[in-house]
C-alpha cells in the first residue's frame, strides 16, 4: 500500500501549527507559490499553482490515519493534485502517494485582498525554523503577489493558528516585507 502523504507550503511548514506525524523537509518542482484573493474569503490565500521553472520548499507529512477527510476540512478552500517531482528526506522514499493543495482557478478573484500579518508571521517563523534565515529569505523571493495589501492584525490576530513570534523573528517579517514592496 502507498501511504497518502501531504506537502505544506504556509502555515503547515510551522510545526506549532499541527501534529501530523512524520513531518520531514522536501522540495517539489513543477509548483511555485502565490498570494491569492479568492471568492470564498476577504483575505487572500496562500497556494501553489503549476510553473514549470519552479520549486517550492515546505514540509511533507503524513495524512493522519490514511483518512484526507479531516485535512480537507482545514484546507477547505483547496483542491488536492498529485506531486509529480519531490524531493525529501522521507525514510520511505518513492512509496508515497503526495498531494499538494492549490486554490481552483474558478475561485480566484483579481481584486486585492489584504494578507494578514497575523498568518504571515506564522508562515515565516516556520520557514525561519525549518530552513534557517536563507530559506526564510527564499520564501519571500520566490513568492508572487505580494501586490495584495498587508493587514497588520498582530496586536488582535485574526488568523485562528496565529503564533507569537520573537522580536528578531517580527524584525525578519518586516524588513523582508519592505524588500518586496509589499
Amino acid at each position: 500500500m502507498i501511504d497518502p502523504y501531504f506537502f505544506g507550503y504556509g502555515s503547515l511548514v510551522n510545526r506549532k501549527t499541527h501534529a501530523y506525524p512524520q513531518a520531514v523537509q522536501a522540495h517539489v518542482r513543477g509548483w511555485r507559490r502565490m498570494w491569492k484573493g479568492t471568492v470564498l474569503r476577504e483575505v487572500a490565500f496562500l497556494t501553489a499553482e503549476p510553473d514549470s521553472t519552479g520549486e517550492i520548499s515546505g514540509l511533507i507529512a503524513a495524512v493522519p490515519g490514511a483518512d484526507w477527510a479531516a485535512l480537507d476540512v482545514r484546507e477547505a478552500a483547496y483542491a488536492r493534485h498529485g506531486v509529480g517531482e519531490i524531493r525529501h528526506g522521507h525514510s520511505h522514499g518513492t512509496e508515497l502517494d503526495i498531494q499538494i493543495y492549490a486554490v481552483e482557478p474558478e475561485l480566484v478573484d483579481t481584486r486585492a485582498h489584504p494578507i494578514l500579518l497575523s498568518y504571515l508571521d506564522t508562515v515565516v517563523q516556520g520557514y525561519l525554523a525549518e530552513f534557517g534565515e536563507a530559506g526564510a529569505r527564499t520564501f519571500f523571493e520566490t513568492t508572487g503577489g505580494w501586490h495584495h495589501p498587508i493587514r497588520d492584525d498582530r496586536a488582535d490576530p485574526v488568523y485562528p493558528r496565529a503564533t507569537v513570534l520573537t522580536a528578531e523573528e517580527r524584525k525578519f517579517v518586516d524588513t523582508h516585507l519592505a524588500q518586496v514592496g509589499a
